[in-house]
């Protein structure tokens, strides 16, 4: 994902707890953003004036200003700005605090930072901040039809050219279940008979790929066919 301009996406990241901070920005750099972070309010704000963000991801609870403020205070000279609550507050009411103050989404302490990168992901397209883009992400993996790379956790795959097209179609699908004949009729133009092991043989050389050491993403279900869904 990028600007129209073709530069790095911006991201402000606005939290107290150093680890935190840094988790988060790991892993938008990883996805090729620019990230700035700031550990107070009044220190978001400098950044935020000079950095000017695409989204920002702020914590309530902050030393100094809070979250709400410093929302507020960027507002006033970048109105368009979305932004993300990340807190440990959980209760109704701070979800409605947080809402009300102009926040365009919350996400709760300790929170899945696949979750976090998807929900920041969808913003900045809404928003209207990144240029168009065929890239499909699912959780942490993603792939470019354009360049016909593939990352997973911001670590490159090799795939070959079928291999490419097999992910893509379950990627497409996310969360849908994809018979055999659909998968052959699909990336190879076959028609179903006697070819279903081509299927099983490439699916396994994806897993390999995809996810070796890692939380399964593909998976098989029995009688009907497989499936593409984020790690739990």
């Amino acid at each position: 994902m990028r600007r129209p301009d073709g530069t790095p996406i911006r991201a402000l990241v606005v939290d107290d707890e150093p680890k935190l901070t840094e988790l988060v920005s790991l892993g938008l750099r990883l996805a090729g953003w620019e990230v700035a972070t700031a550990a107070e309010g009044g220190t978001a704000l400098q950044r935020a004036r000079d950095f000017r963000p695409d989204v920002l991801v702020l914590d309530i609870m902050m030393p100094g200003i809070d979250g709400v403020e410093v929302l507020g205070r960027i507002r006033s000279f970048a109105p368009k700005v979305p932004a993300l609550f990340l807190t440990a507050k959980d209760a109704v009411p701070d979800r409605i605090l947080g809402l009300s103050a102009g926040a365009d989404d919350y996400v709760t302490k300790p929170f899945s930072l696949e979750e976090v990168l998807l929900r920041l992901h969808r913003l900045v397209q809404r928003s209207g901040a990144a240029a168009e883009s065929s890239v499909l992400m699912v959780g942490d993996l993603v792939l470019n039809p354009d360049t016909h790379e593939v990352s997973r956790g911001g670590t490159p795959v090799q795939l070959t050219a079928t291999q490419f097209e097999l992910l893509r179609y379950l990627m497409e699908n996310e969360r849908h279940v994809l018979s055999k004949a659909q998968i052959l009729d699909r990336v190879w133009a076959y028609d179903f008979g006697g070819q279903s092991n081509i299927v099983e043989l490439y699916i396994s050389y994806l897993r390999k790929k995809i996810d070796a050491g890692r939380e399964p993403m593909i998976h098989t279900v029995r009688g009907a066919g497989y499936i593409l869904k984020p790690a739990d």
